[in-house]
């Protein structure tokens, strides 16, 4: 936590905590899939643990704790570099269903504290608690409760940061990890941001962080002494969100909207890497149905209907082509998926040559089902129902429980990820 933010918390009377005209919490689950996974195998606390797969398998690591990042392991690595990096780790399989579970436990210890609440993904959520002071206290006082009452409904730790914007918001919650508070109060926002690298704004990476060294800005306050015109003509309408986000602001495409207004995915996708490539015709197919089912799910999880089907295909030596097709009508059907993306590969895949990833995605969304064909015999409507059948089934027992027969040879082990299927508050009303 930096000195001086948290002297600026410190400093505060209890009576100088009045009512202020927007207060926004950003709340992060620490290491949120090692620490579900040290509540199920308690031996695990304290070491280097890295979730996502074994050591020798393709594929990312998903988290890694804090014992493990410090020999440089961290999201979206390789599995076999973070081997590298930390020989000693203990690598740990996914466990999905643990993780939606748990958060749905986080979701209603949030929802009890404000109906404006907008889970971010399943470790993180945005909670708006402007004028909440007569019910919870002041923010500090509020925060600290939540704090509290997360570990004992859940037995996570978390870290909240609270701030006038969702932008200051989550910075603050970043800056006080691990299990940390901080409140960044009104009229400060420039004087916390200033000291940290710009690589710290919500929606810098690599790319931009690169082009902003080479002007000689590498921290938020370089950052902020630029004239709003010489950040336009940089960098367009990018350059006019990065100087609202230096002054703590919400701009840009990453705060736009009010905490819990709905926002539409453009796209839902899924993939699998095999740990061997492969040139089996039948298992390629087979993984194809099984990504439709997993996409359609994700469809029928958001009440949303897809007109457009796109298929990835990355063979042995990375070489990758993306493929597309928009269907006569919109579809959450697994079925209709996969006819469309099996046409898309039997096209286009050179048979023969092995491949290494496969990917399925659906855009150009809907949210209403177009006019039934009556010529079709009902067949819709029966696959819609089976399908209900077994997605209730998937919600009792898990992802894997149950699948259609095409895709059970291509079954494998579901990648964590932070954005799934029945993410909770993201699914219908």
């Amino acid at each position: 936590m930096p000195e001086g933010a948290a002297k600026i918390c410190s400093d505060m009377a209890p009576s100088d905590q009045r009512a202020f005209p927007r207060t926004i919490f950003h709340v992060d689950m620490d290491a949120f899939f090692v620490s579900v996974e040290e509540l199920y195998d308690p031996s695990l606390k304290g070491k280097a643990v890295v979730v996502g797969g074994q050591r020798d398998e393709r594929g990312v690591v998903s988290a890694a704790s804090y014992e493990a990042r410090k020999f440089g392991v961290h999201s979206a690595m390789p599995l076999r570099t973070a081997a590298k990096h930390c020989p000693h780790a203990i690598f740990v399989d996914g466990h999905p269903e643990r993780y939606r579970e748990c958060s749905e436990k986080v979701f209603n210890v949030l929802s009890a504290f404000t109906p404006q609440l907008e889970m971010a993904s399943i470790d993180e959520a945005y909670l708006d608690m402007t004028g909440t002071q007569r019910l919870h206290g002041p923010p500090l006082k509020a925060a600290n409760d939540l704090h509290q009452r997360m570990k004992t409904k859940t037995g996570l730790n978390c870290s909240v940061g609270i701030g006038t914007s969702r932008l200051i918001a989550k910075v603050s919650s970043g800056q006080a990890k691990p299990n940390g508070l901080l409140w960044i109060i009104p009229g400060e926002e420039a004087k916390f941001l200033a000291p940290l690298d710009v690589r710290e704004i919500p929606g810098v990476g690599k790319v931009m962080e690169t082009h902003l060294h080479s002007l000689g800005i590498k921290k938020v306050g370089d950052l902020a002494r630029l004239e709003e015109s010489e950040l336009s003509q940089r960098f367009g309408k990018w350059g006019l969100a990065l100087a609202g986000k230096a002054r703590g602001e919400d701009a840009g495409g990453w705060f736009d909207s009010e905490v819990g207004a709905d926002i539409d995915a453009k796209s839902i996708s899924h993939e699998h890497t095999y740990n061997e490539d492969t040139a089996d015709p039948a298992r390629l197919e087979s993984t194809l149905m099984r990504l439709s089912e997993m996409v359609g799910r994700r469809l029928r999880e958001a009440d949303f209907y897809a007109r457009t089907v796109q298929l990835k295909l990355r063979y042995k030596d990375f070489t990758t082509i993306t493929r597309a097709h928009s269907l006569a009508s919109a579809t959450q059907l697994d079925t209709e998926i996969f006819e469309q993306i099996r046409a898309l590969f039997r096209s286009n895949w050179k048979r023969g040559n092995a491949v290494r990833l496969l990917g399925v995605q659906v855009s150009s969304f809907s949210t209403q089902a177009e006019q039934m064909d009556l010529l079709d015999g009902n067949r819709k409507q029966r696959w819609k129902d089976a399908l209900a059948a077994a997605d209730k089934l998937r919600d009792k027992f898990g992802e894997s429980s149950v699948g259609l027969a095409s895709g059970m040879r291509g079954s494998f082990r579901e990648r964590t990820h932070e954005n799934p299927a029945g993410l909770p508050g993201k699914g219908k009303s």
